[in-house]
């Protein structure tokens, strides 16, 4: 008798008649399905679960090594900021306050007269108000040499209080004298954002 004549025997309510080869085929088929439901329904899960834990712990490595850089670099960190504090300081004070503008103006004519320039037009603008200083615009237009206007911009810049040359235009006159248009900008500093 072949396993093909004992298959067709097989009678599927009577399980003790069945013959001994196909019980082991039976039991190692549900054998097969058991485990594979326990891997699809229990494993699964958990190796999603792992998966995302695997992901959630590389970012922490990430950040991890950002925090400690960033701890590691603090002392750096706290000495640039105490200088730069001490820079803002130091610029703050090149900024007058409202009440030393006017001495201000005094040192640029000051600055110019110096220079052996004449004055044409010394007109201070109005001010612009920013955040915590303002600006205040001042058009001036001298006449001298190119030498002595080029020297007075000189002057304006090693001020003790910040004093910058905005627009300028130059123009040659008939007595061998350079007109200068200069927009000259000086700032002061609003305490508390005025």
């Amino acid at each position: 008798m072949s396993w093909q004549d004992d298959l067709k025997r097989v009678d599927m309510n009577q399980p003790s008649d069945w013959p001994a080869w196909f019980i082991v085929i039976i039991s190692f088929l549900g054998c097969l399905i058991l485990v594979f439901l326990s891997w699809y329904f229990l494993l699964e899960g958990q190796r999603s679960s792992l998966a995302s834990s695997r992901n959630t712990e590389i970012e922490l490595r990430q950040s991890f090594d950002v925090k400690k850089g960033m701890v590691v670099n603090l002392p750096a960190y706290k000495k640039q900021m105490t200088e730069i504090e001490a820079l803002l300081s130091a610029m703050l004070e090149k900024l007058p306050d409202s009440s030393e503008v006017p001495s201000l103006l005094v040192n640029i004519t000051e600055a110019g007269a110096r220079r052996g320039l004449e004055f044409v037009v010394f007109d201070p603008q109005s001010q612009i108000l920013e955040t915590f200083y303002a600006s205040l615009p001042i058009l001036v237009e001298v006449k001298g040499s190119y030498h002595q206007i080029a020297n007075f911009i000189s002057d304006l810049a090693q001020m003790p209080r910040i004093v910058t040359v905005g627009e300028m235009g130059l123009s040659s006159g008939d007595d061998n004298r350079v007109s200068a248009s200069l927009m000259l900008q000086t700032y002061s500093y609003l305490p508390d954002g005025f």
